[in-house]
């Protein structure tokens, strides 16, 4: 049986601050595997950087940063523009616990 991330953590647990920084390292794993899989996407569509960032309106560094995970100063029009160009589009949820609310 496999367990998930709370279950497994509620089994063994961790002063705070091993938990942040076991938080934070999960958040940087995530972050690579959604930029990996948003570069897998650029080159399925048959794209360089360039070319997407030509479509798109921004430089090739810009499309670089989002490909790398680092969304944070990425405008959400931008990320929705990437997206369009490779084929597909942009959902934004609102997510507490199991319940999700699509919001765009």
């Amino acid at each position: 049986m496999t367990m998930t991330y709370e279950e497994y953590a509620a089994k063994r647990p961790v002063d705070a601050a091993s938990r942040e920084r076991i938080n934070a390292h999960k958040e940087r794993m995530l972050a690579e595997v959604r930029a990996y899989r948003l570069r897998e996407l650029r080159e399925q569509a048959g794209l360089t950087q360039t070319q997407l960032a030509e479509r798109i309106g921004v430089g090739q560094r810009q499309v670089s940063k989002i490909e790398r995970g680092d969304l944070d100063n990425a405008k959400i029009g931008t990320i929705r523009n990437y997206l369009e160009a490779v084929g597909g589009g942009l959902a934004v949820e609102y997510v507490l616990g199991d319940q999700r609310i699509q919001v765009a």
